[in-house]
């Protein structure tokens, strides 16, 4: 599931501003999970979701390879549905008749690496514990320091 539903949504509001071309977008993950649209009904959004995932399944029976489908446009003469998608996340947009597939596409993608969710942080070390290697280091000083040979003083001069 999307954790970044406010990235994705304001992604998606850059992504109408900046390319004229995308009338309508949705974000959603791989459950068919809405996270972010441009629609203002929630109803039309979960339609398009629904419509891209749809067209993802298709496209995936009869493709050839072993790769998964990552991109897919089905044009029609009233215009066109792009989809993208990027592990379990997709954003899926409509545009006019004749839209530029590759400006599309580069536009898509682009948005889709701004709205995928962060991996999970990592957690910081407990302040109260030693660290796994200073401990070994410790250790290989005290054993080095046992196994040292005692230094052995020079006789001074009898002259």
């Amino acid at each position: 599931m999307l954790q970044r539903t406010m990235d994705a949504q304001q992604e998606l509001s850059d992504l109408t501003e900046i390319s004229s071309q995308i009338q309508a977008a949705v974000v959603f993950d791989d459950q068919g999970k809405v996270a972010a649209s441009t629609f203002g009904d929630s109803r039309r959004a979960d339609e398009l979701a629904r419509a891209a995932g749809g067209l993802l399944a298709a496209a995936e029976e009869i493709k050839t390879g072993e790769n998964a489908l990552t991109q897919l446009e089905v044009a029609t003469g009233d215009g066109s549905v792009f989809v993208v998608r990027t592990g379990k996340t997709v954003i899926a947009a409509t545009t006019g008749s004749n839209p530029t597939a590759g400006l599309v596409f580069y536009d898509l993608k682009s948005a889709l690496r701004n709205v995928k969710p962060k991996p999970e942080a990592a957690k910081k070390p407990d302040a109260t514990k030693r660290p796994a290697a200073a401990k070994k280091t410790a250790t290989a000083a005290k054993k080095k320091t046992a196994a040292r040979k005692p230094a052995t003083r020079k006789k001074p001069d009898a002259s």
